[in-house]
């Protein structure tokens, strides 16, 4: 099966996933922290801590901002192929540490993002074996 060629557009929108995975991830993040130093020995603490993070209105928007991810990847998927559509939306692998630091203050350690660099590295030799693919299509 043929899709379309990624256009900026659609390329747009990729991107635009990945944010609002990370806004995703922070959101589920912060409803966690509704309770400080949890230490969960018993039904009673969890049932606890379960009623802050339900109250929580971090996993509200979570909860929507997957409901948004999805509408937004099952139609871009609908145009382009899985696998060039996913190294693309790697770029949370950045995102997510970057969005730590700045919104929740987290320390990320110089071999975290060693590791990032190699994911980034393979999302790009991925891509280019997507446009190979292509030309060798056309």
């Amino acid at each position: 099966m043929f899709k379309k060629k990624l256009t900026l557009k659609l390329l747009i929108f990729l991107i635009l996933t990945d944010f609002i995975e990370t806004f995703t991830h922070l959101c589920f993040k912060k409803s966690a922290l509704t309770e400080n130093e949890v230490v969960i020995t018993n039904i009673s603490e969890a049932a606890v801590f379960l009623q802050a993070v339900f109250s929580s209105p971090f996993l509200w928007l979570g909860l929507l901002s997957v409901l948004a991810t999805f509408i937004l990847w099952s139609s871009l998927l609908s145009k382009i192929d899985l696998s060039v559509a996913v190294p693309i939306c790697s770029f949370s692998y950045i995102l997510i540490p970057l969005a730590s630091i700045i919104f929740l203050h987290e320390k990320v350690s110089l071999s975290r993002w060693s590791g990032v660099v190699f994911i980034l590295l393979g999302v790009v030799f991925v891509s280019l074996s997507a446009s190979e693919k292509e030309r060798v299509l056309e």
